[in-house]
């Protein structure tokens, strides 16, 4: 004879509520949204610094052409360069590595799946695609200003509006804003998903240099470009890690 216990009426939706709530235990136990965020706010206001040792100054003779200028030429005028494309593209290529080895052992350490390799493959190949883009952009050398841009093969006016959107977005709001928004599908994360594209906006927005009293031939000419999305990530790796962290101990 076998003993068997008849569940109750209200089984089924205990159960359900039981999954539900261990579902969302899980969840909350793999997100670590603020690593990523904390390595890449100090990345972007690392390139501040990285802008002021690499700023160099040359004069061209004639000087080119210009939007405010219409055709006309003058007989020299002063050229600022600054930046490292092999800082971003080594730095977040690290960032993704870092971010990818801590979801590995977080996860490990609690038991649960992680959801960060669509993230960081996304990232990778889209760090690859700018890396690419650069690389071709500047192999025959830094484009004189003035001199149409080669991007794969299409002649861009330096000067237009499309060819310095296309800019922006081959920069860090490819290699970093949309593998957030794959972050954020994988986590079901809203807040995230707002976060990813608030920082979009961000990096697609022209800023003008202006706004803090700094020139563009200024050796910090590059501070007015970076510190708002720096401040931002950080902003986002600190708001994120006050509300994740409870959970890690709730989960936990």
């Amino acid at each position: 004879m076998t003993d068997a216990s008849v569940p109750s009426s209200g089984a089924p939706q205990e159960v359900l509520a039981s999954l539900g709530d261990l579902t969302r235990r899980v969840r909350a136990a793999q997100r670590a949204t603020w690593f990523p965020l904390l390595l890449f706010g100090v990345l972007t206001l690392g390139g501040i610094l990285v802008d002021r040792l690499t700023f160099t100054v040359e004069t061209v003779t004639p000087c080119p052409p210009g939007p405010s200028r219409a055709d006309a030429v003058l007989v020299s005028c002063t050229v600022a360069r600054h930046g490292s494309p092999l800082y971003w593209t080594v730095g977040i290529a690290l960032v993704y590595a870092a971010t990818s080895v801590f979801y590995v052992r977080r996860s490990r350490a609690r038991g649960v799946g992680s959801p960060v390799r669509p993230y960081v493959l996304t990232g990778v190949a889209l760090v690859a695609v700018v890396a690419a883009t650069m690389f071709w952009v500047g192999r025959n050398g830094v484009p004189q200003p003035g001199a149409p841009l080669d991007f794969w093969g299409l002649r861009l006016d330096p000067g237009a509006g499309t060819t310095r959107f296309l800019e922006r977005l081959t920069g860090e709001a490819a290699a970093v804003g949309l593998p957030l928004l794959v972050l954020s599908r994988v986590e079901r994360s809203r807040a995230l998903l707002l976060f990813a594209l608030v920082y979009l906006i961000v990096e697609l927005v022209p800023l003008s240099t202006g706004w803090v009293g700094i020139g563009a031939a200024s050796p910090w000419s590059g501070l007015p470009r970076l510190i708002v999305p720096g401040v931002l990530l950080l902003l986002g790796a600190l708001g994120f890690a006050l509300v994740q962290l409870p959970r890690r101990h709730d989960a936990s």
